[in-house]
């Protein structure tokens, strides 16, 4: 029961944190920054890399892309970095969906591990604020629907899966994961997207749904990333920031995957209507 009640508050700490910095663009702003710092400290730590360097690039990726939204009268090259960036991130996404259908550890190289910081971590969480900002008006509903499908998705994988879960997803990676924990996930998900629509006020039905659809396949994806790196560390938590649940990666490693999925459905929406 001690144990319910800590996870509880942690949890409703972290959520509380999210909603309330949704009220102000330089609160998520602030608060995104924060938490980018805290699961890049996790994530280096789980891959052995020291140093300074990761978060000096996090820190000028992000600034520059926050002072761009912020500030910036002018869009002049503002497209075609977020492009370049974007390009860069999914190339990399795919290559770690690529690495857990092997069963080799991960590489851990060092340049390969600061290409992962940067466009596997430091990336998403520009993206994140991106999608908050994405009518070029900071509007925070998108980014709230998104949060709430990833949250509609972890719940009912977990509930499903431990009442009804026998086929396992991926049992060398993470053997609680099931498949019917994926499909519950799933169709909650698309049940939920349809009130995030009515209520939301931003995209269609249809396309909350395909958002849906989505965040949990690479929010599961994203978990499923986490896992192998956590089991290649031997470790069962990227943390212990957040009292029951680990780290702050363990809470954030579905929609951090999920966001430049997101936000490049978002870009393809914009320019076919």
């Amino acid at each position: 029961m001690k144990e319910f009640i800590v996870r509880a508050a942690s949890g409703i700490l972290y959520a509380s944190l999210f909603l309330l910095s949704l009220q102000s663009q330089h609160a998520l702003i602030g608060l995104f920054f924060v938490f980018g710092l805290i699961c890049l400290a996790e994530f280096n730590k789980l891959i052995q890399l020291k140093g300074v360097i990761p978060y000096v690039i996090f820190v000028i990726l992000y600034f520059a892309f926050a002072y761009w939204q912020l500030m910036v009268d002018s869009n002049e090259g503002y497209d075609e970095a977020i492009q370049i960036l974007h390009v860069l991130t999914i190339f990399v996404l795919l290559f770690l969906i690529k690495d857990i259908f092997s069963e080799k550890t991960l590489p851990l190289f060092i340049t390969k591990r600061y290409i992962n910081t940067t466009f596997y971590i430091s990336s998403a969480f520009i993206f994140i604020i991106l999608i908050a900002n994405f009518y070029e008006d900071y509007n925070p509903n998108i980014l709230l629907g998104s949060f709430i499908l990833v949250w509609v998705n972890d719940t009912f994988a977990y509930l499903v899966g431990k009442n009804i879960g026998k086929q396992k997803l991926f049992p060398s990676i993470s053997p609680k994961k099931t498949v019917e924990g994926f499909l519950g996930g799933l169709f909650f998900s698309c049940l939920s997207s349809y009130f995030i629509a009515k209520f939301t006020n931003t995209l269609d039905f249809s396309n909350w749904l395909i958002l849906a659809i989505i965040v949990s396949v690479f929010g599961t994806l994203g978990d499923l990333i986490e896992s192998k790196y956590k089991r290649q560390a031997d470790v069962k938590d990227s943390g212990i920031i957040m009292p029951g649940h680990g780290g702050l990666l363990d809470r954030l490693d579905s929609i951090i995957f999920a966001a430049p999925f997101i936000y490049l459905f978002l870009r393809i929406l914009k320019y076919v209507s």
